[in-house]
């Protein structure tokens, strides 16, 4: 088996889900492209496994590893974001950026309040 055919397609593939990471401002996109990119990782560790012939298939066995923290991964990240859909009604990821929460009170609209004399405290 040539080596450069599976290599070219994961190099592909893998160019798709870099791209698709970089230009794309939905979130599920974003998680669907950095699978991809985990799926080229994936395909390049078989092709190499087979091309050098490993008796303990060392290839395998972390694409395998592989795809199971893909799968919690992404099951983390859907979470994630459903729940960041559900709080503020859009996964556009340029929205995601004020994601702390803002203080409320008269400190947030501006009024002047005494901080509490920390020494103070301390030694009551």
């Amino acid at each position: 088996m040539h080596l450069a055919y599976p290599a070219v397609l994961a190099v592909l593939l893998f160019c798709t889900g870099l791209y698709g990471v970089l230009a794309r401002r939905n979130a599920i996109l974003v998680l669907m492209s950095v699978e991809l990119m985990l799926n080229a990782v994936n395909l390049n560790l078989v092709a190499f496994d087979v091309w050098l012939r490993d008796t303990l298939h060392a290839g395998q066995a972390l694409t395998l590893f592989t795809i199971a923290v893909a799968a919690a991964e992404i099951g983390i990240g859907l979470a994630i974001v459903l729940l960041v859909y559900r709080n503020r009604g859009s996964s556009d990821i340029d929205r995601l950026r004020d994601l702390a929460e803002r203080p409320t009170g008269p400190v947030a609209a501006g009024g002047d309040q005494q901080q509490p004399d920390t020494k103070a405290e301390a030694t009551a």
